[in-house]
């Protein structure tokens, strides 16, 4: 007589999950508001006749109060999108692993690209959208992917790749000296973080739904 085998991933409840991941998502978009705000501040400051903070050869002159604070706003933004980093992390690992045990198949992508996906050139303008998507189709079959999800995505690669939204290049003086001579460019990077934010509120949230309504049919509440 043949004893079933217990499911390799335990289902469990995922809409507290999707609400912290939601959550922090519009942290994150609020802390770039802010971002945002402290630059069109600076922008109509103007530059001091001193010059940039960075002077070039290693020179840095002191910074005003302006100044000072945007380097505190960009660093409780930095905290606020770790904070929303690892919800949503949190999140999609749940969302893949319940996936899984639902759809009795292996995820298209190994565990390991849920973290390092994110980080690794080229892989990460694509691999992060792909766990999400496969999750999406292993907890709701036949249904198409909410469009959210795609919205997210594109606004999310926007950002990444402006150079002053989520991974910037130049140091937070740097930054500084761009909103004194140039902030629109700035102002349309925040855009793009705020909206990829916003969106992605939106495809945690239809997601989540998705794959709640397939774990109650299961039991799990």
């Amino acid at each position: 007589m043949n004893t079933p085998t217990a499911p390799p991933f335990a289902l469990r409840p995922i809409r507290v999950s999707g609400w912290l991941a939601s959550g922090g998502l519009l942290l994150a978009g609020l802390a770039w508001v802010v971002r945002a705000v402290w630059e069109l501040r600076l922008a109509a400051a103007g530059e001091p006749a001193a010059g940039p903070p960075d002077q070039g050869n290693g020179v840095h002159r002191p910074l005003n109060s302006l100044e000072d604070s945007y380097h505190l706003v960009t660093s409780a933004g930095g905290a606020a999108v770790a904070l929303c980093a690892l919800l949503f992390v949190s999140w999609l690992w749940q969302l893949r692993d319940n996936a899984r045990a639902l759809s009795g198949k292996e995820p298209k992508y190994a565990g390991i690209w849920v973290y390092l996906g994110w980080v690794v050139p080229l892989v990460n303008l694509w691999f992060p959208r792909g766990i999400v998507v496969d999750a999406f189709h292993g907890s709701a079959p036949g249904r198409r992917v909410p469009v959210s999800v795609n919205v997210w995505w594109v606004l999310w690669v926007i950002g990444m790749l402006s150079g002053v939204g989520l991974v910037y290049r130049d140091s937070t003086d740097e930054i500084i000296a761009r909103a004194y001579h140039g902030v629109w460019p700035l102002l349309t990077s925040d855009a793009a973080v705020v909206g990829a934010a916003i969106a992605g509120f939106f495809a945690v949230r239809a997601v989540t739904a998705a794959q709640a309504e397939r774990l109650r049919e299961a039991g799990v509440a």
